[in-house]
């Protein structure tokens, strides 16, 4: 039986395998509001060529625009992978009171990994978080993906050389 947390995460993931698909980066997050998605995405950086079009940032302007408010209150965020510091910003200004995320970041995260920054006391706002949800789904995810796209380019590189 699956816990709440584990079935967003699940849909959360569908997200990331749709950003798989499009040869994105496999990141998927969800909103939750009141125990109902209200706003999913996943990363859209290579489609859209910006910088800013990650899954947490595309479902936090989702959900303001179905809220009609920027504080995003009693809502849980459900993200792949770690936060990075620019969604991390992001989670605090919107006032989002809960994050479930699945796979760390050693690079970037900026939850647990780099920094502390859903949880430092210096803001004016705090998260709970709780990690790891399906975090080997989420990781073999990307593991997957890197090491498609590492194959892929190897074999351009040799057909360039030949």
């Amino acid at each position: 039986m699956l816990t709440t947390d584990e079935k967003f995460m699940q849909e959360a993931l569908q997200e990331a395998k749709k950003a798989a698909d499009l040869q994105e980066v496999p990141i998927g997050a969800v909103l939750v509001y009141k125990n109902e998605i209200i706003a999913r995405a996943h990363n859209l950086r290579e489609t859209t060529q910006r910088a800013t079009t990650h899954a947490e940032l595309l479902v936090i302007e989702q959900g303001c625009e179905i809220l009609q408010s920027w504080r995003l209150e009693h809502t849980t965020l459900y993200v792949t992978l770690e936060p990075c510091p620019m969604c991390a910003g992001a989670i605090l200004q919107s006032r989002i009171p809960r994050v479930v995320y699945g796979a760390r970041d050693p690079k970037g995260g900026c939850v647990h990994s780099l920094y502390h920054l859903l949880n430092d006391a210096r803001f004016n706002h705090a998260c709970d978080v709780q990690e790891g949800v399906l975090a080997q789904e989420a990781g073999d995810l990307l593991s997957h993906f890197f090491q498609t796209l590492r194959a892929k380019r190897k074999q351009q590189k040799t057909k360039g050389n030949a």
